[in-house]
């Protein structure tokens, strides 16, 4: 379809991107530090003991060890910490694991959890301990509370977690961003929200962004990028053209040619979005300070020894789950 003055709708241009090969995105593996009930948990150093240590806050990633779960294991490994209702779950093992992981973050094993029916939306909610274990969630992506005493979470397994903290009205605020809800900027309106709910003010905040696909894995189609470049000016550093590097491939080329047209081949590279970058971006945006904006590393999919991956695994993923909240007294 073309508009009016005869330009094509959508993405008529592609704007020149870097061109690296995987290996050039990649980021290390985290090292998860484990609780006292043996939970492996990826938390925030500056947030413990370095410069914005808040003895008032609890918040960690969960990993897919330490659980009971076994639906998405080997039959001779351990049990996993699957905390997601899923179709392939058990739903009493699952709310076993959660527990798990609250006792984990608050040494408390019930201490309320608050979680959302997660719907890749910019919708935010205010959470509070009434709100936990509620047999239907709220539906949203966004949760944020000035409660002491209650944990708010948000699921992935793939998508990036943002975690966000007031220091000082001590206010804290979870995100969950898929690519859809990163065009729809949950990040930047959540931190929006925080600021009329709360009073928050930008220069006192605090972010933690978890464990998700990373730019070296995430391949996605023209109609993601032609997404972020309607709504973000600076969408050309957010995509790359990663280029295969299979030995194979690179030493025989001739085996791999086909018959089809220039551009409608698997052969040659793909293009692929960096959701963290995109996220940080956010956070800047909403008036954070660089410094105070944190990232836990690690690609889900590169690393599926430590994390579940829905897109490695073909949709037959546990989830996993990031949690923030304020210590009672």
């Amino acid at each position: 379809m073309r508009g009016i003055r005869g330009k094509a709708a959508g993405v008529t241009r592609r704007v020149r991107m870097n061109r690296v090969a995987p290996e050039e995105l990649s980021v290390p593996m985290p090292v998860p530090s484990i609780a006292a009930n043996g939970v492996p948990l990826l938390k925030i150093a500056v947030w413990e003991s370095g410069r914005q240590k808040n003895p008032w806050l609890w918040h960690g990633f969960s990993t897919r060890k330490g659980g009971l779960s076994r639906a998405y294991c080997a039959d001779d490994a351990p049990g996993e910490l699957n905390l997601g209702f899923t179709a392939s779950g058990d739903r009493e093992i699952v709310a076993r694991n959660r527990q798990l992981l609250v006792e984990a973050v608050t040494g408390e094993a019930s201490t309320p959890l608050v979680t959302l029916r997660q719907i890749h939306s910019s919708v935010l909610v205010l959470g509070a301990s009434a709100d936990a274990g509620r047999p239907s969630p709220c539906k949203g992506d966004g949760l944020m509370t000035d409660e002491p005493g209650v944990l708010l979470g948000v699921q992935t397994a793939d998508c990036i977690p943002v975690l966000v903290a007031d220091r000082k009205r001590k206010v804290v605020a979870a995100f969950h961003a898929g690519w859809r809800g990163t065009v729809k900027r949950i990040v930047e309106a959540g931190v929006g929200r925080m600021r009329l709910e709360f009073g928050c003010r930008p220069e006192d905040l605090v972010a933690a962004i978890g464990p998700g696909v990373g730019a070296c894995c995430y391949a996605v189609g023209d109609e993601v990028l032609s997404s972020f470049e309607s709504q973000f000016t600076y969408s050309d550093a957010l995509f790359h053209e990663v280029y295969d590097t299979d030995p194979v491939r690179t030493r025989y080329p001739m085996l791999f040619l086909t018959q089809r047209a220039p551009g409608h081949s698997n052969i040659g590279p793909s293009l692929h979005v960096d959701l963290v970058e995109a996220n940080r971006r956010q956070l800047l945006a909403a008036g954070l300070k660089p410094q105070s904006i944190q990232s836990t590393g690690g690609c889900t999919s590169c690393h599926r020894e430590l994390f579940f991956s829905h897109r490695a695994s073909q949709g037959h993923a546990g989830r996993m789950m990031s949690v923030i909240g304020i210590r009672p007294g």
